[in-house]
């Protein structure tokens, strides 16, 4: 526990160095949190359990192993979140698809989550820089909707570390959506980062809440595999997640 303590402390370090608020800093018996006047992190050591939402900020939940495992992605989601990233806006960028090989290593320099092919990639270049992605599915055919309807999943969507792209996902859905109309587009936001999500602001509606999800790390690495349960020992410990929220744009 004193070297998942430490460790942690370490990583906390960093961000109060970084980033120029006013943090306090609470240690607790299984998990440390920082804390803003906006924010609520909270920090979990290994084989502990997911706490209440802070009733007036904005909660972060994070894992011992993202913090090793994903140590500068997660500064730089973190300081995009608390507003200290550097802003382009998509007017200045250029959406274009772009191949497998560029999304999937983009994805895996700046993604805190394992990269998707997915089947459409589109992205958006700043003076010939790749500064946003975003990965989607191929279409399904839905029950009681037109022959030609199709629903997509937007599977994957992030910017290049440090830059925030404002306006990014719409442009990229705009792109997308003008190459091969979508009668609607459902993604899922992780609640271990929001209780709410932004993409209601670009028009996504909340469809579902989806049940927390136990997750298996292995050798520091996390193993998603639906046969394996929560009894089964082969790994180092489980952590269990907020869930996540579905959402739809219809198109």
């Amino acid at each position: 526990m004193g070297d998942h303590k430490q460790i942690v402390l370490e990583f906390i370090g960093k961000i109060t160095r970084r980033i120029p608020l006013i943090f306090t800093v609470l240690v607790k018996e299984k998990t440390i949190v920082l804390q803003s006047e906006r924010f609520h992190v909270v920090f979990y050591y290994p084989q502990s359990t997911r706490l209440s939402n802070d009733p007036i900020r904005k909660t972060i939940h994070i894992d011992y192993d993202v913090v090793v495992s994903s140590t500068e992605k997660l500064m730089a989601r973190l300081e995009s979140i608390f507003g200290f990233g550097n802003r382009i806006y998509a007017r200045d960028t250029v959406a274009v698809r772009i191949d497998k090989r560029i999304s999937m290593e983009f994805q895996e320099d700046h993604h805190l989550q394992s990269a998707l092919p997915g089947k459409y990639r589109y992205g958006l270049y700043y003076k010939g820089d790749l500064v946003s992605i975003a990965v989607f599915s191929g279409g399904r055919k839905m029950n009681d909707t037109p022959v030609d309807y199709r629903s997509f999943e937007l599977l994957r969507f992030c910017h290049k570390r440090p830059y925030i792209v404002i306006g990014g996902l719409s442009k990229l859905i705009k792109a997308f959506s003008s190459d091969f109309k979508p009668g609607d587009i459902m993604t899922y936001a992780d609640l271990d980062w929001c209780q709410d999500s932004s993409l209601e602001k670009i028009g996504f509606e909340p469809i579902q809440t989806i049940l927390p999800q136990v997750i298996l790390v292995k050798s520091g690495v996390r193993v998603f595999d639906k046969s394996l349960t929560a009894n089964e020992q082969d790994g180092d410990y489980w952590v269990e997640n907020k869930g996540s929220l579905k959402l739809k744009l219809i198109l």
